[in-house]
């Protein structure tokens, strides 16, 4: 089977696509990158590997430590699953050459993956993944094996070091987060890790942070109890559920590696990561005077541009992807850079989403503000106008992107769920820009999907894009 890398690594099916024998195969490739790169400065690479809490996931990590270290790479294999984020940020705290996390991050429990990560604590670029590609590629076209070290070995000889990442990511955190502001809020607060790899860790932050929290779904469940472990409202109804009972201030979700954010108010409803985004964006400019580029996907949120236009900071619209927004980050001087699947960064960390910070960061916001998260949103919606967003990803027979890129976007409709269309963008994909509104339809690039996104000032006008989307999307596939 072929190995692909896609915008945030290689992703394959548990025992059909991802085996052991695979994740050496790719393992050896991300050693040849490494090792290839470290050639021409003569220094030994250190990299970290990481996992979570998927199903082997720990197994994966140590058959990738063995690799590298036969290949003369010095590993620092995390003691427990961790998030990705604390990985990332380990990377960048020890001034090693990159890492590896197990995970497939948010899909359905049958997969597994693998994501590599540069020096600078964030995600490896599609040129990292193109190489590893072609080293794989050569190795097979050589019949060279992945060469492998015992793993007491590695351990006894110090190319295989086990460390826990937590408490320098912990000091980290508490110089981006006001815990005493938290403390004085006294919150209520439900944590949800999705049986993923923020168990733990998030709780126990905030409890430091003077919260009372209550932790649901934290026990190691490598099949996450039947749910994917993605922070969207369709898979939180045990931490609605809880919210209600306890009655407590807010709840707080994050992905299967906990590089996702999402929340749920006091009332039980869904709070996105646009509306985290926004809040967070609000907070940073006008209580800790901050100021800074506002780095977002093209599938994420208007509300930022209005915020930015309001606070005279400069907005930068990328493809989907937080390699994307990472790429602004290491250039330039960005305050908050995220995108609408919840992963979102702030000025000071990793250019890495970070599911874990901006959650206490929102609990920071609610206890500063005196408000309940409800209220927050309303206030923004004061703000900017009340805004409505809804995805549908819809399958379809196998097409080119490239072509259907270029049939929807050359002879655009005039109007849409009668809105004039006022621009057309083919960032990534094609979106129609309304008056208070817009429409994305987005091929994925590695299956055959319509990716299908709609933001408008009303339910019943995002309802009617996303059929307009669909329409257009089947007629030209």
């Amino acid at each position: 089977m072929t190995i692909k890398f896609g915008t945030d690594g290689w992703r394959a099916v548990i025992s059909d696509e991802f085996t052991f024998a695979n994740v050496r195969k790719v393992a050896q490739g991300i050693a040849d990158l490494f090792l290839d790169r470290a050639e021409a400065t003569g220094h030994t690479p250190t990299l970290v590997v990481g996992f979570d809490t998927r199903f082997l996931s720990d197994r994966y990590a140590r058959e990738v430590a063995r690799v590298l270290a036969a290949n003369g790479i010095t590993v620092y294999l995390t003691q427990g699953d961790t998030p990705t984020p604390m990985v990332s940020f380990a990377i960048r705290d020890l001034g090693a050459d990159g890492g590896v996390m197990i995970t497939a991050s948010h899909n359905p429990p049958r997969y597994n993956g693998i994501k590599i990560k540069g020096p600078y604590g964030g995600p490896g670029t599609p040129e990292d993944g193109r190489a590893v590609e072609s080293f794989i590629r050569a190795n097979e076209e050589a019949g060279r094996e992945p060469r492998t070290m015992p793993f007491d070995e590695g351990e006894r000889t110090g190319r295989i070091v086990r460390f826990d990442p937590f408490p320098a990511y912990r000091k980290h955190v508490r110089s981006l987060v006001r815990f005493d502001r938290i403390a004085r809020g006294w919150p209520h607060i439900v944590v949800d890790p999705m049986h993923g790899a923020g168990r733990r860790y998030f709780a126990q932050l905030l409890e430091e942070a003077g919260a009372q929290v209550r932790e649901i779904r934290g026990d190691l469940n490598p099949g996450f109890g039947g749910v994917h472990p993605e922070p969207i409202a369709r898979n939180l109804g045990a931490l609605i559920e809880e919210v209600k009972a306890w009655k407590a201030g807010f709840g707080l979700a994050t992905d299967g590696d906990a590089d996702r954010i999402g929340a749920v108010d006091e009332t039980g409803a869904f709070v996105d990561p646009h509306r985290i985004m926004a809040l967070a964006l609000t907070y940073l400019t006008e209580d800790r005077r901050q100021r800074g580029a506002v780095v977002k996907t093209v599938s994420t949120t208007v509300m930022l541009n209005r915020l930015a236009e309001h606070y005279e900071l400069p907005v930068y619209e990328t493809p989907v992807g937080f390699n994307y927004i990472m790429d602004y980050i290491l250039q330039d001087d960005v305050l908050i850079g995220g995108e609408e699947s919840g992963g979102i960064t702030i000025k000071g960390h990793i250019p890495e989403g970070d599911g874990i910070l901006m959650g206490l960061l929102l609990a920071e916001i609610v206890a500063q503000s005196g408000m309940t998260l409800y209220d927050l949103v309303e206030d923004l919606y004061r703000r900017v106008g009340r805004y409505t967003y809804a995805r549908l990803d819809h399958r379809v027979q196998a097409f080119s992107k490239k072509e259907l890129v270029a049939r929807l976007s050359e002879n655009p409709p005039q109007r849409l769920a009668g809105l004039p269309v006022r621009e057309v963008s083919t960032l990534d994909g094609v979106k129609y820009i309304m008056d208070g509104a817009w429409l994305l339809i987005r091929p994925s690039g590695t299956e055959p999907v319509l990716r299908i996104y709609a933001e408008a000032q009303d339910e019943a006008t995002v309802r009617a894009l996303l059929e307009e989307g669909k329409r257009l999307g089947i007629a030209q596939t």
